[in-house]
């Protein structure tokens, strides 16, 4: 019998107000992606679809790696969007036909008075058919681990999209910058559109 595990996990980010407004950045869903993730770790399928190889997790004695393949997009107003469309767990034959994992989130941008602010909403949905001797593991303990589990894997997102993605934009913002003022200066290269 299948067990299920959820959690979800909420973020409200202050973003510190450039020359150019975080939306035109948040259209690049891939520029988010190699923010967050090491880069030896994803693996671009297509222009909105990213294979990500999560870090190994413990669940009692078991540790696992999955392979999460995730369609992120963006729409115009900046709101960013993930799904996921897919998971395999490597080396555990028995845990990878009986395991299904479901992620969905966004990350949207609003004015506040005259701050902008980033506000998102990260669910995770596990089910797992568990092998003996879990499988005789009475279910309250089951579930709260892997609950456990489950809301550290987004906390760890969380801090990681709370400073890396503020940290990126700011950069982003420098090179775009940049790139416009050498434009500016020659008039052989086209002007540079932000978005």
């Amino acid at each position: 019998m299948a067990t299920r595990f959820t959690a979800s996990q909420s973020v409200e980010i202050a973003v510190e107000q450039q020359t150019i407004p975080i939306q035109h950045y948040l259209r690049q869903p891939q520029r988010l992606v190699h923010a967050l993730v090491d880069q030896r770790r994803i693996q671009q399928l297509s222009e909105e679809v990213f294979r990500l190889k999560m870090r190994p997790l413990s669940f009692m004695s078991l540790s696992i790696q999955p392979t999460v393949d995730m369609r992120i997009w963006a729409e115009s107003n900046g709101t960013i969007y993930l799904r996921s469309l897919g998971c395999e767990i490597l080396g555990f034959e028995y845990i990878n036909q009986r395991f299904s994992l479901n992620l969905r989130g966004y990350l949207s941008p609003f004015i506040q008075g005259e701050d902008t602010r980033l506000r998102g909403q990260a669910d995770l949905e596990v089910q797992v058919e568990l092998p003996p001797p879990f499988s005789f593991t009475p279910k309250p303990i089951l579930e709260t681990t892997g609950n456990g589990l489950l809301k550290s894997v987004l906390l760890t997102v969380k801090q990681r999209l709370t400073h890396q993605l503020l940290v990126d934009y700011r950069q982003w913002v420098v090179s775009q910058t940049h790139n416009q003022s050498v434009r500016r200066d020659d008039p052989n290269l086209p002007f540079l559109n932000p978005e």
